[in-house]
């Protein structure tokens, strides 16, 4: 593998990674937590082996199918490197899935072990997976905050690029958890993009901080990214904005990232802590997910006072495109990153045939990054094309400049009297009416129209809700057509969300569809 990042290190295995960075940096921090410990990448190279031998003595070699579900702690990167060192077939279950979404996980996945922290954030998960419906119990392992460790052991590191031994859950279209089948090829191929094309690492003094769960993929790009980049990175087990902020602050934390509820988050406490700078170590915020408005971007650009450069990925895709924070801010606004090296990317109609510039169509992606499809065969046939492009289901256009644009969903689309409506159009319109801190637009079946527009919104602090006729006005002083005015509008506290913080928007329509439409 090559690439044109000069301070990134560059090699086609994760454990190599590893071991590549000890020897070029061995006394520079690797991992910092919120209690105050710390790795250096020498002790980290250290750690692994010993977690390894540790893990080895479990009965855990190659090819063991090693699920786990543990919280964003230093023990747990160890962990994972530690089962990439023996060559265990891993798979991640982020901390928010309970009994339904862990009974399929594990069953999709088919683990030999099962990794928990015992009880976590008040809730027990060796329970838990003792009174799982599983057709053979997996073996159950503790893993705590300090990494476990044994005497070092010569083991065989598994280090074939293209062997699938990671496999990362993402929700299938009946909920049900669908498996990602990764290799250290795909993993590398974006986490390395992830930070060359995102430029972290490449000023000296970088400190980055990770608040989302550790088993998103997400959280393996991270790591890659500061192991090649040689930067230490924060590690919080729960984001909780206030302190959040504090640690950032205490480690003098130059970039970070998340969803853009998480963006929201910072802002309001920038917003809170005026006129002073919340966070003047801060330079960069990095993210994906979901779609970042152009309202919530100059938030960030004018509250927060740092360079939001908004990402491109999925589960299957960890980053197909990532943004550069040095784009100029008309284009980071509006678009999400350019292709990443070793990806192509299309954009096509529902015939499939190819769309010019500046046209909205499916987002189809093939090349180095993009995983090697699903634990269940029927899905994969499904996710790609007949010469081999995935689907990705997303809506986008391609700018002349390069860069992709996100619009929407295929399957959030609604179509009302025959006319598409894209959600994130109306959505972004509504939020520019000052009650509105959050809003959600789903279809909503009906006998006469097909679907109407229905739009969930939580009211801003101190605001009062606005009514319907109130929200039609100023959706036309938009510049909305009347077509897309939502037809019913349902106020709520908050919006419901997944465990990666997306908006829960099947939920909603459940919620809101007639009980004789169901």
């Amino acid at each position: 593998m090559n690439h044109s990042w000069p301070w990134m290190l560059d090699t086609d295995s994760i454990d190599e990674l590893v071991a590549q960075r000890s020897a070029a940096t061995p006394a520079a921090a690797a991992f910092l937590d919120e209690h105050g410990a710390s790795l250096t990448f020498g002790e980290l190279d250290v750690a692994v082996g010993r977690a390894a031998a540790a893990l080895s003595a479990r009965g855990i070699g190659s090819g063991t199918r090693v699920a786990w579900q543990l919280p964003t702690r230093i023990s747990t990167a160890v962990t994972m490197l530690a089962l990439r060192r023996l060559g265990a077939v891993q798979a991640p279950i982020i901390t928010q899935y309970r009994d339904k979404e862990v009974t399929a996980a594990l069953r999709t996945f088919g683990a030999d072990v099962v990794l928990v922290p015992g009880t976590w954030g008040g809730h027990d998960y060796s329970a838990m997976v003792r009174r799982l419906d599983l057709v053979t119990a997996p073996e159950l392992i503790e893993v705590g905050h300090v990494p476990m460790e044994a005497e070092p052991v010569d083991v065989a590191p598994s280090r074939d690029a293209d062997d699938v031994v990671w496999v990362y859950f993402t929700s299938g279209s009946t909920g049900a958890p669908k498996g990602a089948r990764h290799s250290d090829a795909t993993l590398l191929a974006t986490g390395l993009a992830f930070g060359g094309q995102g430029r972290l690492g490449e000023r000296p003094g970088e400190v980055a901080a990770m608040g989302f769960p550790i088993a998103h993929v997400g959280g393996i790009e991270y790591i890659i990214a500061s192991l090649a980049g040689g930067y230490p990175l924060l590690l919080l087990e729960t984001f909780v904005p206030d302190r959040a902020v504090e640690l950032f602050g205490k480690y003098s934390v130059t970039t970070t990232g998340g969803a853009p509820p998480f963006y929201q988050a910072l802002v309001a406490q920038a917003r809170a802590a005026a006129p002073e700078k919340l966070l003047p170590a801060l330079r960069s915020l990095k993210g994906g997910g979901a779609p970042c408005s152009v309202e919530l971007f100059d938030e960030v650009t004018d509250i927060l006072g740092v360079a939001l450069a908004h990402d491109y990925g999925m589960t299957e895709v960890p980053m197909l495109a990532v943004a550069d924070p040095q784009d100029l801010p008309q284009i980071r606004a509006r678009t999400d990153g350019r292709p990443i090296p070793g990806n192509e990317v299309r954009i096509v109609d529902l015939e499939g045939n190819l769309c010019a510039s500046l046209t909205q169509g499916e987002v189809q992606v093939s090349g180095r990054g993009v995983c090697h499809g699903y634990t269940d065969a029927d899905e994969t046939a499904k996710a790609f094309t007949a010469d081999g492009w995935f689907r990705t289901g997303d809506i986008g256009v391609m700018h002349p400049t390069g860069h992709i644009e996100v619009v929407g969903r295929l399957k959030d689309m609604i179509i009302r009297k025959g006319e598409n409506i894209a959600p994130v159009e109306v959505e972004t319109a509504l939020m520019t009416h000052p009650a509105v801190a959050e809003v959600a637009v789903i279809g909503l079946p009906d006998p006469e129209r097909g679907e109407i527009v229905c739009a969930v919104i939580s009211i801003a602090a101190g605001a009062e809700a606005p009514s319907r006729a109130q929200l039609r006005d100023h959706l036309l002083g938009w510049g909305l057509m009347p077509q897309k005015i939502p037809e019913r509008v349902e106020i709520v506290a908050q919006l419901p969300r997944t465990g990666l913080a997306k908006v829960a928007k099947a939920e909603l329509k459940l919620r809101y569809t007639p009980t004789e439409a169901l």
